[in-house]
């Protein structure tokens, strides 16, 4: 009989991509592209179930309850910046990873924030539409330079950062505020970090470039306006509802506000904006990335990401998980097994309700971005009690749900191996240790439990026991399990002190059964047996 073909990974594109995008979908080996532009929300919700992957812009909304239909669905690609027409909360439930492309469109955003500003200051479209009109109003339209003005920044990320460049080659004097940026980060660039009030009490111009969410939006509201300069000018290339479109509208009527410039809306057409009335307000209809460069390179960025995640399982420009470029990838890919193997032998050997989980990264590892391998300890120890339905998207999320406290700590200060990643889960009873490190740098190894040093190796099946120390007991427990047809791979033992209690990790090719593991608990000197799955 001829082999039957390889099943194919479907990726679904419901928006208009650029065509190269779509190129480098429909190319890929192993994967079929289907490309479904316009389809209505029921239609969408009937073809999902199909889908491993979808590929949208700003006009699809993907709901919970499309995330829901999408039995297949791994990962939502947003060929673009902003994800306000995806679910997060649903899509991170549900362990979809959803992505964006946040570089391709940074350079023509940045510019197009600069020619509004440079606009809204001259006044051209107003001088324009006046000519066109017929008018020569040249004492009309008087006009400020911006030379040695104040420009505000609210938000130093990506195209923050390039409109404070251009700015700065225009003489302007630019401040800014972001609580992630550094000091050292900001000073780089030419800007003056400073706290939010003050960008709203010292600008001549403000932009805004933060992305839309609980926290910015109406950030720009009546109270934010009232703070500014009398005179001030708003720009907003980034999401429309950050600035309060009422509260701007009275600060324009009322001359505190001198001029606004807006590529965004609250809602999209905008064309119903009580705004556009206004003389001393300009616009433009969401063209902020409307460039054939940035649309071809979030296109291809986009696509490029998810056929990697699909493929190699590497995470870039995730928002709802930790992204994993290949570089790191590839340097922590090793650790990325030990740390998930830890968490699920720890979770298994721990008893009680759960209530804090501490993980500390020593050594080398600690010099990595570890946010990616505490995702994967979460995982592993969640696994175990939510029968696979976890994954390194939703691990800290539904760990958070369950309020149990996750705490990570870091030392670059080399003890017995050259790095080691501690797993702590403290109950409600007595906590539980586990620690692991990499055998010449790819073989993982659990290196202690609790107080007790050994070496074993974390693979299949393991019977972990504790024992008063002393003769005879690993002998009857090996001649019961050679007596019920279960094979040992190998055994670890670790003890404080001869005579003392120790520990042994048994690795056995198949499960031991209930009654033979009841019986291994009743033996004289036991303090404790468990099966575990790692």
């Amino acid at each position: 009989m001829p082999p039957e073909p390889p099943v194919l990974k479907r990726i679904l594109v419901t928006d208009n991509l650029a065509p190269r995008g779509l190129e480098v979908l429909q190319h890929a080996p192993g994967f079929a592209a289907d490309v479904k532009n316009r389809l209505t929300p029921q239609e969408l919700l009937a073809c999902i179930g199909d889908y491993d992957a979808m590929v949208v812009r700003s006009t699809t909304r993907v709901t919970a309850e499309v995330l829901e239909a999408g039995k297949r669905l791994k990962v939502v690609g947003r060929a673009g910046v902003g994800v306000d027409n995806i679910d997060l909360e649903a899509a991170t439930a549900r362990g979809i990873v959803v992505m964006n492309a946040p570089s391709g469109n940074t350079v023509t955003t940045a510019e197009h924030t600069l020619a509004l500003l440079l606009a809204l200051a001259k006044n051209v479209p107003q001088a324009t539409m006046s000519m066109k009109q017929g008018q020569w109003e040249k004492g009309h339209f008087m006009n400020v330079e911006l030379f040695n003005k104040v420009l505000g920044i609210i938000g130093l990320g990506r195209i923050g950062s390039e409109v404070a460049r251009r700015a700065k080659a225009l003489a302007m004097r630019v401040i800014a505020y972001d609580p992630f940026i550094s000091q050292e980060a900001a000073g780089s660039l030419g800007v003056e970090l400073v706290d939010r009030e003050e960008v709203f009490r010292r600008s001549d111009f403000l932009t805004v470039h933060v992305p839309l969410g609980p926290d910015t939006r109406n950030l720009i509201d009546g109270k934010a306006i009232a703070m500014m300069k009398r005179g001030v000018r708003i720009i907003n290339c980034a999401r429309g509802g950050i600035v309060d479109e009422q509260a701007l509208y009275e600060g324009l009527r009322s001359g505190q506000v001198a001029g606004a410039a807006f590529d965004v809306f609250v809602s999209e057409p905008g064309t119903g904006s009580p705004l556009i009335g206004l003389e001393n307000f300009i616009c433009t209809p969401h063209l902020g990335a409307a460039t054939e460069e940035a649309q071809e390179n979030v296109a291809v960025a986009i696509a490029e990401q998810v056929i990697d995640f699909l493929e190699r399982g590497v995470v870039r420009n995730a928002v709802n998980a930790p992204s994993i470029d290949p570089e790191l990838l590839a340097k922590i890919r090793p650790y990325f097994t030990l740390a998930e193997k830890l968490g699920r032998l720890c979770s298994q050997l721990s008893e009680g309700r759960m209530q804090e989980v501490r993980i500390e990264y020593q050594g080398e590892v600690a010099s990595v971005n570890t946010a990616p391998l505490t995702a994967a300890v979460v995982k592993g120890i969640l696994d175990p009690i939510l029968s696979g339905s976890v994954n390194v998207v939703n691990a800290l999320p539904f760990a958070k749900q369950r309020g149990v406290r996750v705490v990570e700590s870091k030392t670059s200060e080399e003890g017995d191996y050259a790095s080691l990643i501690s797993v702590t889960i403290g109950t409600d009873k007595l906590p539980s240790l586990v620690a692991g490190a990499l055998f010449q740098k790819s073989q993982p190894r659990v290196v202690r439990i609790d107080e007790f040093s050994l070496e074993a190796i974390p693979e299949g099946y393991l019977l972990v026991f504790s024992n008063m120390d002393v003769p005879g007991v690993i002998g009857r427990i090996g001649t019961l399990l050679g007596k019920n047809q279960v094979n040992i791979a190998g055994m670890q033992l670790g003890r404080t002190r001869p005579g003392g209690r120790a520990v042994s990790v048994v690795n056995v090719d198949s499960p031991i059964p209930p009654p033979v593991l009841e019986e291994i608990r009743r033996m004289p000197d036991i303090v404790f047996a468990k099966l575990v799955q790692v």
